[in-house]
């Protein structure tokens, strides 16, 4: 009997032999896993491994190819739709958020299986449900509050919200924690391990490697649509999985960057920056040509309002902001990016690329005075533009090629391109690898240390300590809007960064 028709005897998954090909493309071969009750099984891999592709076939997303099978408690699973997953108690959070902006929390937390009372809609119960998962994950807004107003980090915890209200007795978890600070993935692990104890199981997808050893009771690792390794245990060497998940040895996830000279000259220079909502308050700080300057702080600290505003996009109630030595007031990104100081936002596919389009379009909008300086955008010049800038940052891509069919590492790459191509004194790269894959990581942490070699000014915001951490000269630690201190390189460590953040 070929062994992948022996299905195991338990209440859990079990997928044997699973695979799926698009055209000639095979980008899932041949795929066995066990997810048993109770069980948070991690799986690994670059972007394009295969991961995104085996969680849709378990939640009823897209159909598997002939030959393989599934079963789910002791019976035959075969999914037709992702409502009859979610009927038979599995549900999949996506890494990209599927939100409806104009609606309010609560809304979205049960939208498509609404609260019913008496024949009609019972709002009041729906907000109580609603607030009562927020409240469990530590999100302290109403759950009338338009979705739409939340920030990134925010709305994830209402995905997960979400998720926690469909009683699902399997979830699948896509880069749950990509936009939640440290404080904020401790509330989630905290629920993940209660409803492990009330034999819920969990599929956990991430990119953070130190989340699996906390997390995950084992791990499955895919490369190029297969599977290449399992582990019994969740503790395995970070450099182990990352051999297995690309195939080759990475020796440095965080490149060195020489220290900028005590003379260099300050870049920009921030002063008593304050926010009109009070989302940051006083904010004083100097970055110097050469320099990466850290901005750590758990989620709702203030970190990306303060950016926003230094990039034009938010308002000033007062302050100071000095770039290049000239004081500026910039009232819109337009005004920031003609004294050279650009952005890389937090959420890349809603505001860093136009996904539809190529990747020289792309890079085009953002440098039109240099592909079209008479008005007259000339493709055969702007195709070339583009094609240094893929050069230059190592992007896996044609000009012509949408952006929508490049990986999450590429499509970061891109947004990078576009603004460096402007020649900024100052970038701000605000959760630069959000939702990107390990190998991919050190690239473009490769492509940052190389800004500050050539002597920009960078600052780095992100969720990611460890990232913070390996890559800044300087770290501000922000708390509540305010900043509790400036950590040099050799004192700055997720112990003192912490007990600032939560001062």
């Amino acid at each position: 009997m070929d062994p992948h028709d022996q299905l195991p005897d338990h209440d859990g998954l079990v997928v044997r032999n699973i695979g799926k090909t698009y055209g000639a493309v095979n980008v899932l071969r041949g795929v066995d896993l066990d997810v048993r009750a109770g069980e948070c099984v991690a799986l690994l891999g670059e972007n394009g491994a295969g991961k995104s592709t085996l969680s849709s076939l378990i939640a009823g997303l897209i159909p598997p190819d002939p030959g393989g099978r599934m079963a789910w408690g002791g019976r035959p699973y075969v999914p037709k739709s992702p409502a009859d997953a979610l009927h038979a108690g599995i549900g999949l959070i996506h890494q990209e958020m599927r939100l409806l902006p104009h609606l309010t929390i609560a809304e979205n937390v049960f939208v498509g299986r609404l609260v019913m009372k008496n024949g009609r809609i019972d709002m009041p119960a729906m907000i109580e449900r609603a607030q009562a998962q927020l409240h469990r994950l530590g999100l302290d807004v109403p759950a009338t509050r338009k979705v739409g107003t939340l920030r990134v980090a925010a709305q994830q915890q209402v995905e997960i919200a979400k998720a926690l209200t469909l009683n699902a007795r399997l979830l699948i978890l896509d880069e749950p924690t990509a936009a939640l600070g440290d404080e904020e993935t401790d509330r989630l692990f905290e629920q993940i391990l209660r409803l492990k104890a009330e034999g819920v199981s969990f599929i956990y997808v991430s990119h953070r490697l130190a989340e699996i050893a906390r997390i995950c009771d084992r791990i499955m690792v895919l490369r190029d649509g297969a599977h290449v390794a399992s582990h019994p245990s969740a503790q395995v060497p970070p450099a182990q999985l990352v051999r297995e998940m690309v195939g080759r040895s990475v020796e440095r996830l965080f490149p060195d960057v020489p220290a900028p000279a005590h003379d260099a000259p300050v870049a920009l220079s921030v002063r008593g920056l304050t926010a009109p909502d009070g989302s940051f308050k006083d904010l004083s700080f100097d970055v110097r040509a050469g320099e990466i300057l850290g901005f750590a702080g758990i989620a709702g600290a203030g970190r990306t309002e303060a950016m926003r505003a230094i990039a034009g996009v938010d308002p000033i109630a007062a302050g100071e902001i000095v770039i290049g030595g000239k004081a500026v007031r910039p009232r819109s990104p337009i005004d920031a990016i003609a004294e050279r100081l650009v952005m890389v936002p937090d959420d890349r596919k809603a505001l860093g690329v136009v996904l539809p389009h190529s990747i020289w379009e792309n890079i085009a909008y953002s440098n039109l005075d240099a592909v079209a300086p008479r008005g007259w955008l000339k493709p055969a010049r702007a195709v070339g533009f583009a094609e240094r800038l893929i050069e230059r940052l190592g992007v896996k891509g044609r000009p012509a090629q949408a952006a929508n069919a490049l990986s999450g590492g590429n499509q970061q790459k891109i947004v990078i391109a576009k603004w460096i191509a402007r020649n900024p004194r100052v970038i701000i790269l605000d959760e630069p690898t959000r939702g990107v894959d390990v190998g991919a990581r050190a690239q473009i942490y490769e492509v940052i240390a190389g800004l500050a070699r050539e002597g920009m000014a960078v600052i780095v915001v992100s969720s990611d300590l460890d990232e913070v951490l390996g890559l800044s000269h300087r770290v501000i630690v922000l708390a509540r809007g305010e900043s509790r201190g400036v950590l040099p390189k050799a004192e700055a460590n997720s112990h003192r960064v912490m007990e600032l953040a939560v001062s």
